[in-house]
């Protein structure tokens, strides 16, 4: 079984790309650009979960206290997306008591960070689309060639001309689509990833929430008693 490594496998890989002609060249760029954006997107993603789950480590057993102040205090000293989220809510609260006007807080937070989570990762998808026609438009660039070449052939070359010109145009669609399969795979995943980390955000600020609410049920009942 041939492998990437084996010199019979990278010779027939060249070939297949010299013979697909000049619409190889757009078609790997468009690739490579998807790869890239692939690796961006998914670094920048496993950047802010990291960030994410070590903050919400710290400020989740104060919240559980109902320790606000200090978790002010660690969402003013950090950038992260989720103590944004977090640092709006209780923001909020300092200025109301009504659970719904807190929520909407962290609810607009969260809305303003969904676009930077999703930034670029539909090109992915779109250069797959890309990769693909390309792949069709060389193979028929590449039929419309050979008709042309064996339209003035002997009779008896025609056959073969054609049969082997068919073959190389072919090429083009089977890079294209080889380009357009892995990019799709890489933008679904990356789909998935992106609504974990929003599922994440939005399980910190129900949790938040669902603290403030005890404990303002808890200070009205000591209030009452």
């Amino acid at each position: 079984m041939a492998t990437a490594a084996d010199p019979g496998f990278m010779m027939s890989s060249v070939r297949f790309f010299q013979d697909g002609g000049p619409w190889m060249w757009p078609i790997l760029v468009v690739f490579l650009l998807g790869i890239a954006l692939v690796v961006e997107r998914f670094i920048y993603l496993q950047m802010v979960t990291g960030k994410n789950s070590r903050v919400w480590g710290e400020i989740y057993p104060l919240l559980a206290k109902g320790q606000f102040k200090q978790v002010m205090e660690i969402a003013k000293g950090n950038d992260t997306f989720i103590s944004g989220i977090i640092g709006a809510g209780l923001t909020r609260a300092t200025i109301t008591r009504r659970h719904e006007d807190i929520g909407l807080a962290m609810e607009e937070s969260l809305m303003e960070v969904m676009p930077r989570l999703e930034q670029r990762t539909p090109y992915i998808a779109t250069l797959a689309n890309i990769a693909t026609l390309l792949g069709l438009l060389g193979t028929i660039m590449g039929l419309i060639d050979a008709f042309t070449a064996i339209a003035s052939a002997d009779p008896a070359q025609k056959a073969a001309i054609l049969s082997s010109s068919i073959s190389v145009a072919m090429n083009t669609t089977a890079f294209g689509l080889i380009a357009a399969i892995p990019l799709m795979l890489a933008f679904t995943y990356l789909q998935s990833k992106t609504a974990k980390v929003v599922e994440s955000m939005e399980m910190a600020s129900v949790k938040l929430l669902n603290i403030y609410r005890q404990l303002s049920a808890a200070s009205e009942k000591n209030q009452g008693d």
